[in-house]
């Protein structure tokens, strides 16, 4: 039997637009054709499992059918039940998006380990990028990668040497404005520097969009416009921003996905 393809979202920092990108990213799959599952590491938030089960609760109302990966929290918090839902979920599905919390612990990094894909979507900004690196304050170069750089660094040498494969590491720049300014570009170079340094891919992901959180309620995306009705020029750049992003994730049917 195949393995799926694992995508993990990962950041030990919250509010950088984790779930909502785990969500996007696994819903457009689905509507590629793909047979999507999805494993919410946070049993306390859940915040990816609410956002489906919104989604779910939506298709019973209107009757309508919607592209919808099947979904699992993982309520025991040990890696022996991590990997017992993974072999149940994967039995299923040719892709698997995980998505871990805002937090260090160990089911997380046995998470990260499994990873095909790792992505880290990050916010725009200093604060963030202190995550996987140190800058000067005076000439915003990097001195040096952050610990959770090291900790990825590690995972994916220790996932090389026991199962052979290398991990594609992605960070997402979530949030960007769309008016371009200094801060932008600083943290851009040094986002580039870093990405020389520690080995991952940088790409755009989600702006900053009052439309993301509006969708939440009804569990729906941006690539359900009838669904969500009165669509304005703002919902439909919203969605070929959101197809950019899965296609430069560079996953199995991502063009499928960005043409859908």
């Amino acid at each position: 039997m195949t393995s799926p393809h694992f995508i993990v979202f990962a950041n030990e920092k919250g509010g950088t637009g984790k779930s909502t990108t785990a969500v996007h990213t696994a819903v457009a799959l689905a509507a590629a054709g793909h047979r999507v599952a999805t494993l919410d590491l946070d049993q306390r938030q859940r915040t990816t499992t609410r956002y489906l089960e919104n989604r779910a609760a939506t298709v019973r109302r209107l009757g309508v059918e919607l592209p919808q990966p099947v979904f699992r929290v993982l309520e025991d918090q040990t890696e022996e039940a991590l990997d017992a839902a993974i072999a149940d979920l994967g039995a299923e599905a040719d892709v698997l998006v995980i998505d871990t919390p805002g937090r260090d612990d160990n089911v997380a990094r046995a998470a990260i380990l499994k990873a095909d894909t790792l992505v880290t979507p990050m916010n725009d900004s200093f604060v963030d990028l202190d995550l996987i690196g140190q800058v000067n304050p005076d000439t915003f170069k990097v001195t040096k990668p952050s610990f959770y750089a090291e900790l990825i660094w590690n995972s994916r040498t220790a996932r090389a040497k026991t199962a052979g494969k290398s991990v594609d590491w992605v960070v997402l720049r979530n949030r960007l404005q769309h008016i371009g300014s200094h801060n932008q570009q600083r943290v851009g170079a040094a986002m580039d520097e870093l990405a020389r340094r520690v080995g991952f891919r940088v790409i755009p992901g989600l702006s900053e969009r009052v439309i993301y959180r509006e969708l939440f309620p009804k569990g729906l995306t941006l690539l359900d416009l009838k669904q969500i009705g009165d669509a304005g020029i703002a919902h439909i750049a919203a969605r070929q921003e959101l197809r950019e992003m899965v296609a430069g994730l560079g996953l199995p049917g991502a063009e499928a996905a960005k043409a859908a």
